[in-house]
């Protein structure tokens, strides 16, 4: 046999073998493929997919804790935001009707603005809607009014009705919120004087949406940590701290939850002003979050309640199938 023919069978083998290892890589990644698209679902993702963004969260904490400090920039490269998501903003608030309400605080009754029932506080709301200027998301964008069927402006009458003449309550696509607190519930109804007495802090930092675009913004408010040292999480029966920090809007359509120690990072700002003018309904008026290490879809708008909670809290977005930590 000539090296020819000898080099020729050789290599006639090893096609073989590549083309076998090839035929069970494909049917064991199409099998893997098959049982992930299979598994179960965990707010609307299969489960080990879900199993893999809780173990990135594990990693990304371990790493960086929460500690991490977003990088700040001049002044000259701010710009103004682009609106993107407007869940819980479309209906015009009433400014004087606002309050933020707080539960879960450490001894509540010695606040004055106490109250046996924080639920029982109805926002008001303008007929008139605010249009949304600048670039936006146009899958998100605010949409004309569409008329109604009247079989469906019937049954959302009636459903308010039964809800005692109260708005009803998740009304976005992600539905109500299993956290939104239940009638009943005591706690703080804080005004805005309530909300910003505390020292102004400006800064610019980089907003970044999930969707893949960025903008450098100058923010205006009061830290997120000041609030809640100024209202404290009330301890448990251990003596430790609840882990966690539950935000929902004026009637629950758009709600985020935190870690506790995320929210007392010195960068994470309620924020009133934007570009140094104050918020517009579209951005979150009267006050929304700014947290520069989180996905702009954690830093929810308008503001209507924080909770202290135990419990990792829902998520709008999580519920639709991103990821609950949504590190940067």
């Amino acid at each position: 046999m000539t090296v020819d023919e000898q080099v020729k069978m050789e290599s006639g083998k090893r096609t073989r073998r590549s083309f076998l290892v090839a035929a069970a890589a494909a049917v064991g990644g199409y099998e893997f493929y098959r049982w992930i698209d299979r598994s179960n679902g965990d707010q609307l993702i299969p489960r080990p997919l879900r199993k893999g963004l809780n173990f990135d969260e594990t990693v990304t904490k371990g790493v960086f804790g929460d500690r991490g400090m977003a990088p700040t920039y001049s002044l000259d490269k701010a710009e103004e935001l682009r609106i993107n998501g407007v869940y819980g903003l479309k209906e015009e608030l009433v400014p004087e009707s606002y309050r933020l309400q707080m539960v879960g605080v450490e001894q509540p009754k010695r606040f004055a603005q106490y109250v046996d029932d924080v639920t029982k506080w109805e926002y008001k709301y303008t007929a008139k809607k605010e249009e949304a200027t600048g670039n936006h998301d146009t899958k998100v964008a605010p949409k004309d009014e569409v008329k109604m069927p009247p079989a469906f402006e019937t049954a959302l009458a009636e459903l308010k009705k039964s809800k005692g003449d109260k708005r009803p309550r998740g009304q976005e696509e992600a539905g109500e919120s299993d956290n939104t607190i239940d009638a009943g519930t005591a706690g703080l109804l804080l005004t805005m004087g309530d909300v910003t007495r505390f020292e102004k802090q400006e800064f610019v930092t980089q907003f970044k949406c999930i969707e893949g675009w960025s903008q450098y913004v100058h923010w205006g408010g009061v830290k997120l940590a000041d609030l809640l040292a100024a209202y404290p999480p009330a301890k448990k029966a251990d003596g430790t701290l609840p882990q966690y920090v539950y935000m929902e809007t004026p009637d629950g359509d758009y709600y985020c939850g935190y870690d506790l120690k995320v929210c007392q990072h010195p960068q994470s700002l309620l924020v009133t002003e934007m570009m140094g003018k104050p918020l517009t309904q579209w951005h979150g008026a009267p006050v929304r979050l700014h947290m520069p290490i989180k996905y702009g879809y954690k830093q929810i708008k308008r503001i209507g309640l924080i909770a202290y909670t135990d419990m990792r809290p829902d998520d709008y977005w999580t519920k639709l199938g991103y990821d609950w930590y949504a590190g940067l």
